[in-house]
């Protein structure tokens, strides 16, 4: 149905699905990914009942950052997406994009998002701009280091503090054992992603912690979630969260040893798979925090 439904807006250009794809609109996965752990984050500030007007401006904000991220990701990567399988057909790429066009989107897209953010207050402002930098950073980073995904971490986990700050003006230490979680898990998650290019990024030369990992790459993808669950499980203990968001932890846990079992053979598309598995686990996190505020 999603899909169809955004093939329908190719009716009204003929270019509109060449601009959905460059913002990886047709693949919402990166906004599940980014948009959970964020509104965890606000319904923790919010104590169960996060204001309907931060809620708007953090789903809206986390769809645009998402599609302005993708953007600039693929005119970091426009010379080497072409000499790799699953991305040659990219439209930066593929050239059905010009270099002008897609930074013309980039632009719109951070005018956009920053004019909600107005919306907040000062503090979140100023934090965001922490945002834009690590989005427009991180593509770059695989040429020069093994750990881009580190960086890809702290800019999905950024919007952990903004909504603390929105929501209450304040953010407590405890917000940052959510922001290392989060940053844990994203490493592990896009360990999995890496998996799937790791042949041809070796050809051409480009780093990433799959790389780096080897053959521990699987032990090491389920010990960052481990830790990651360890520090969601802290952070419960500082604000109180009970039993529905240790439920919520114990259904990520089992969908990390999913992910865990299924890529033993290491195959490229099992490894996909389990990258794109791990929206559950963020999922199911999000419905214990809520569950656990709502059940009280």
């Amino acid at each position: 149905m999603y899909q169809d439904l955004l093939k329908s807006f190719n009716r009204l250009h003929p270019r509109a699905w060449d601009f959905l794809q460059l913002t990886r609109m047709d693949k919402p996965i990166g906004i599940y990914l980014l948009l959970w752990p964020t509104l965890c984050a606000l319904w923790i500030a919010g104590e169960g009942s996060p204001s309907v007007k931060n809620v708007l401006i953090f789903v809206l904000g986390t769809v645009l950052m998402r599609a302005a991220g993708c953007v600039v990701n693929d005119y970091a990567d426009r010379n080497f997406d072409g000499h790799v399988d699953r991305t040659r057909t990219r439209p930066l790429a593929a050239g059905k994009i010009q270099i002008k066009e897609a930074m013309l989107v980039f632009v719109v897209l951070l005018a956009l998002a920053f004019g909600l953010v107005l919306l907040t207050n000062a503090t979140t402002v100023w934090l965001s701009f922490g945002a834009v930098a690590l989005a427009a950073c991180y593509p770059f980073m695989k040429r020069y280091t093994f750990y881009p995904q580190v960086v890809l971490g702290a800019a999905y986990s950024w919007g952990i503090p903004m909504a603390f700050t929105a929501e209450t003006g304040a953010l407590p230490a405890a917000a940052w054992l959510l922001y290392i979680a989060n940053l844990l898990w994203t490493v592990a998650y896009d360990t999995y992603y890496a998996m799937t290019d790791r042949e041809d990024d070796l050809k051409i030369g480009v780093k990433s912690t799959a790389i780096l990992f080897g053959d521990a790459d699987r032990i090491i993808v389920l010990g960052l979630q481990g830790l990651s669950l360890f520090c969601l499980l802290l952070a419960g203990a500082r604000f109180e969260l009970g039993g529905y968001f240790q439920l919520g932890l114990l259904a990520a846990a089992a969908c990390f040893l999913w992910e865990f079992h299924s890529t033993r053979s290491r195959d490229p598309q099992l490894c996909f798979k389990a990258f794109l598995h791990n929206h559950w686990a963020g999922l199911a996190i999000l419905i214990g925090i809520i569950a656990d505020y709502a059940l009280r």
